[in-house]
Order: C-alpha cells, then sequence, then structure tokens
C-alpha cells in the first residue's frame, strides 16, 4: 500500500500533473453518463476523484463504494474541464483521475449524514445529542466538530508560546489528591491500597500553585481541569472547562474555553 502523500484539502492547481495518493472517508458517490464522481473527505478538507469507464475493473469497484467508506486513491491531479469548478472548496479547481483504489474498511449506513455546511453549502440535518454521543466517533468526523477542536488546540498554543516568551512554566499538578474544603461536592476514587479510603479529584489546583509560589515559582501556569459534583447548568458541567491559573502573586485567572 502507498502511503498518503497528501491530505484532500491540500491540492491547488500547482499540483496539476502530479501523482497522488489520499486516504480518507467517501463523503458522497455520483454517477454520471458513465461516469463515477467520489468526494474524497479527511480532517483537511475534500477532493473530487473522478473514475473513467475504460478502467473496469478500477470503476466496477468504485460503484460500490458508500457514504463513510475508509479508502485509498492514487492517480494524477488534473484540472476540472472548464465551467464545472466549485468555488466553495480549496481544492475545487482540481480533481483526482483515479488509477488505483484499495478499501481499506467498508462502512455501514451512517446514523446521520456526515454534512459541511460552510465548506459545501450542504445543510446540516438536526440530530439529537443523545444519537451524537452514541455515535461519538461520527460526531467527531464532522467538520464543524473538527474546526472546533483545531480552534482549541491553536488557542492553547497561543497562550503557552506567549507565557512561555514571559518567563513562566507550565506545571501539572496532582489528579488525585485529599479532599479539601471547597465550594462544591468531591467526586471521590477508591484506593485499592487503603480499602475504605479515598482520593479526590481537586476542584481546584489552588493549594499545589500556592506550594510552587512558596518553593520559587512565581511565575507558572496551568491549563487545567477542576471537577466539581454540582448539577448541570447552561454555563457549568461536572468537569469544568480548562482555565488558566496563573501565578497567585499575580491574583489573576483567564478563562479560555
Amino acid at each position: 500500500m502507498i502511503r498518503r502523500s497528501h491530505h484532500c484539502g491540500q491540492l491547488n492547481e500547482s499540483n496539476i500533473g502530479e501523482d497522488v495518493s489520499l486516504c480518507g472517508w467517501v463523503h458522497r458517490r455520483r454517477d454520471h453518463g458513465g461516469i463515477t464522481f467520489i468526494d474524497l473527505r479527511d480532517r483537511e478538507g475534500m477532493t473530487q476523484v473522478l473514475f473513467r469507464p475504460e478502467a473496469r475493473g478500477l470503476f466496477s469497484k468504485a460503484r460500490d463504494l458508500r457514504p463513510e467508506f475508509v479508502i485509498q486513491v492514487r492517480g494524477e491531479v488534473s484540472r476540472r474541464p472548464l465551467g464545472t469548478e466549485n468555488p466553495k472548496l480549496a481544492t475545487g479547481a482540481i480533481e483526482v483521475i483515479a488509477e488505483e483504489l484499495t478499501i481499506l474498511n467498508p462502512s455501514k449506513t451512517p446514523p446521520f449524514e456526515i454534512a459541511d455546511e460552510e465548506r459545501t453549502g450542504e445543510m446540516e440535518a438536526k440530530v439529537a445529542e443523545e444519537v451524537r454521543l452514541a455515535y461519538r466517533y461520527l460526531d467527531l468526523r464532522r467538520p464543524k466538530m473538527q474546526r472546533n477542536l483545531f480552534l482549541r488546540h491553536r488557542i492553547c498554543q497561543i497562550v503557552r508560546n506567549f507565557l512561555d516568551r514571559q518567563g513562566f512554566i507550565e506545571v501539572e499538578t496532582p489528579i488525585l489528591t485529599k479532599s479539601t474544603p471547597e465550594g462544591a461536592r468531591d467526586y471521590l476514587v477508591p484506593s485499592r491500597l487503603n480499602p475504605g479510603q479515598f482520593y479526590a479529584l481537586p476542584q481546584s489546583p489552588q493549594l499545589f500553585k500556592q506550594l510552587l509560589m512558596v518553593s520559587g515559582f512565581e511565575r507558572y501556569f496551568q491549563i487545567t481541569r477542576c471537577f466539581r459534583d454540582e448539577d448541570l447548568r447552561a454555563d457549568r458541567q461536572p468537569e469544568l472547562p480548562r482555565s488558566i491559573w496563573s501565578s497567585p502573586l499575580r491574583r489573576k485567572r483567564i478563562s479560555t474555553i
């Protein structure tokens, strides 16, 4: 099997004439007058793949593809015919003429469609949260969810780089600890080595940060998790959103996500 040479959202007119290898999910199959088109999707975007009837074995294999099949395609990047370009896609000026197809994994019919309203204008169907959570691995394939995770990653990287330039160090404080007086109930974890005793998940890293302050680490930060056994509210969940705790000497806490 040939290794992937590009992600599906990376190709453009500068790649015309190149032999490429793509991997991803089948987003949609379209049959037009004896020609089969596959929209191939990965986390970076989407590329149109063309299967010509001259390659009989390849063509019949492509007609068996269904949404969310995991495939690998090798072929040559070509310019789309005039008038068939898709300006909504970063790869909308090109297509890949398939020369080789490998089905890495077939898929059953998904319980909901993986739509991409921002890139393609597709309308995303309303899906119950219970269904999304039951099929979380499919929900996280949705481009909207992927963009959220990329955004979260970039925000954390920007914060880390900024604080590093200011002389801060990042410290990970313990998750399993003893119960401390806080404003909510603790989550408890049984201790295997000490029957009848429990660890508590921290409601905040405040005491550990104060220990660091006394130890001379006056410039530190942590992108942390806080656990509070409280009732759900619109702006509150048991595992609190990440926060950035700076040095207690500065007495700041900056909520990020």
